[in-house]
């Protein structure tokens, strides 16, 4: 099976690129050629299938662009390749997007939301099925990724907190073997990790990120200074992605055909790759992406960014929740209106609704 590097967020990182924050200049140039990151997680797969299909060639050439589309093995870094500077564009969770790029001072902008977990993400316990049974058990899980942030949204939901339990981080390369030794009784984690783990007659899913809709989304975002002055790259990107999302939902031999290869390259079956579709709500048209977009995102990132500040994930010296500004599509602004770093746009996928790309 081949590990999924999804979610992934590590102080070291986090520290690393704060540090190096200044690597942006306040304005891009225009220019003709781009770099687009992504890693292997269910609901980016479309990303490397329409790049080997040429469905981004296609839109590429329509605007006279090119657009390298790049996999990363490794969630973290496909990330920090973005806000190094070294990539226009990236794949990444809201959650992450805020605490590495925003915080590192990149000014980021969220053209496509793709999905969001309706299940892929999961606390799951040995022997016990009530939520309630965590208190007091050590949880394994990936610290300061989603995962830490699914337990504490869990916790709350019981009228608990973190203090309540003890935090393990361990790799998600670790966590099914983690799991079988007899020390391990409780685990956060994500597909296709928790399906595996749940293949075994002593692990019950006791709260996945279905209780919890919305809150961790799948996104593709660019730069907001090179989407200034290049927003064909922000077209065409929108373009194949939805292109290639239409031929995927297809039930065709195509979409069909389509579904297996996005299979085989995420290490496992059409069956294995349609179940943990069903766990994802994905938004297969662009008035999906839109309806979403426009809805009440501001109590989802202020949950989320409440999270950071209290992990201390919102940079060196943040005062408050609002050290770092986001930007909704009405043109709310969330925290610092100074400081806006994290934006949510539906400008593309409307272009796209409309038939105007």
């Amino acid at each position: 099976m081949k590990v999924f590097f999804r979610k992934i967020l590590t102080a070291v990182a986090l520290a690393a690129l704060v540090a190096g924050a200044s690597v942006h200049s306040a304005e891009a140039a225009p220019k003709k050629e781009f770099k687009f990151a992504w890693s292997i997680y269910v609901g980016w797969m479309p990303w490397g299938w329409a790049a080997d299909h040429g469905i981004i060639k296609k839109w590429a050439d329509k605007y006279g662009i090119k657009i390298d589309v790049v996999q990363f093995n490794d969630y973290v870094e496909s990330i920090n390749q973005y806000t190094a500077g070294g990539f226009d564009g990236v794949t990444l969770t809201n959650m992450d997007a805020l605490s590495i790029p925003a915080v590192g001072g990149v000014d980021t902008s969220a053209i496509i939301v793709g999905d969001y977990s309706n299940g892929n993400d999961a606390i799951i316990l040995k022997d016990k099925k009530d939520l309630a049974d965590i208190k007091g058990q050590k949880v394994n899980l990936v610290q300061y990724s989603v995962s830490h942030y699914l337990l504490a949204r869990a916790l709350q939901s019981k009228g608990m907190a973190e203090p309540d339990v003890n935090v393990v981080n361990t790799s998600d390369a670790d966590m099914i073997s983690a799991w079988k030794t007899p020390d391990v009784t409780a685990v956060v984690t994500w597909n296709p990790m928790v399906a595996d783990i749940l293949t075994g007659k002593e692990a019950h899913n006791v709260f996945d990120s279905s209780k919890i809709p919305g809150e961790i989304m799948d996104i593709a975002v660019v730069n907001t200074n090179v989407l200034k002055d290049n927003p064909n790259f922000a077209k065409a990107l929108t373009g194949a992605w939805y292109e290639t999302l239409g031929i995927m939902e297809s039930q065709t031999a195509e979409g069909k055909e389509a579904r297996e290869a996005m299979a085989k390259a995420s290490g496992t079956d059409l069956a294995g790759f349609e179940g943990q579709l069903k766990t994802t709500k994905l938004f297969p048209t662009p008035k999906d992406g839109v309806t979403f977009t426009q809805g009440d995102l501001a109590t989802i990132m202020n949950r989320v960014r409440d999270f950071l500040f209290a992990h201390s994930l919102l940079g060196n010296g943040a005062a408050s929740a609002d050290a770092v500004g986001i930007e909704f599509a009405n043109g709310k602004i969330l925290g610092d209106k100074s400081n806006v770093k994290f934006r949510f746009t539906d400008k593309y996928m409307k272009l796209a609704e409309e038939g105007k790309l």
